[in-house]
């Protein structure tokens, strides 16, 4: 059985959530009380590799494209006009999904060690498998035959509802990280007399 220091330790390990606070966790001085997103060895690796770059271009891509293409099904949805563009632009999409989650995974290799889950971004990877379940159902639905054009469109809505809340993790645990780091920057100059 776990006791109550047990179960918050075990919930310190795999949450990634920036805002203890609001779930009511323990922070010191209005600050949480967390492990950096990164070690020193990880951020070297995660800023050294060329994978990062590749993640830092895809990912505006991909969004592009999910921004074009919610526009082509909602289009067709509201007129049923437009149904080869919008299949066309929920191809590209997910080609760059795709894409993104295989070179993430790699990236995610090179600065963590481990193709996934790692523990930084584990609850992010963990919603990715969903998107890439719905999207990956897509395509299957859509070679096959299954369903009308209309609940393909439905189907391709419900992936991309997905990927806004993936997206929105990702975002957050960037904007945890510079946080960490801009913490860091600020404690060294610090102790060495300076300030921002």
């Amino acid at each position: 059985m776990l006791t109550n220091g047990a179960l918050t330790r075990f919930i310190d390990s795999i949450d990634a959530c920036p805002w203890g606070a609001a779930s009511g966790r323990h922070t010191r001085h209005g600050v949480q009380a967390h492990a950096p997103l990164y070690s020193t060895e990880e951020r070297r690796r995660r800023d050294s590799t060329g994978w990062t770059l590749v993640q830092g271009i895809l990912a505006p891509l991909q969004f592009g494209a999910f921004l074009l293409s919610l526009g082509l099904v909602l289009n067709y949805l509201a007129t049923g006009e437009g149904y080869a563009a919008a299949t066309l632009s929920i191809l590209v999409k997910t080609m760059l999904l795709y894409a993104i989650m295989v070179t993430g995974a790699i990236w995610e290799k090179v600065v963590f060690g481990q193709y996934l889950f790692a523990r930084a971004f584990f609850w992010e990877d963990v919603f990715s498998m969903l998107v890439l379940a719905l999207h990956t159902a897509y395509l299957a639905a859509l070679a096959t035959g299954f369903g009308e054009a209309r609940d393909l469109m439905l189907l391709a809505l419900a992936a991309y509802a997905a990927y806004v809340v993936n997206a929105a993790q990702f975002v957050l645990k960037l904007r945890a990280a510079r946080r960490d780091e801009s913490g860091w920057r600020d404690a060294g100059a610090g102790a060495l007399g300076f300030s921002k």
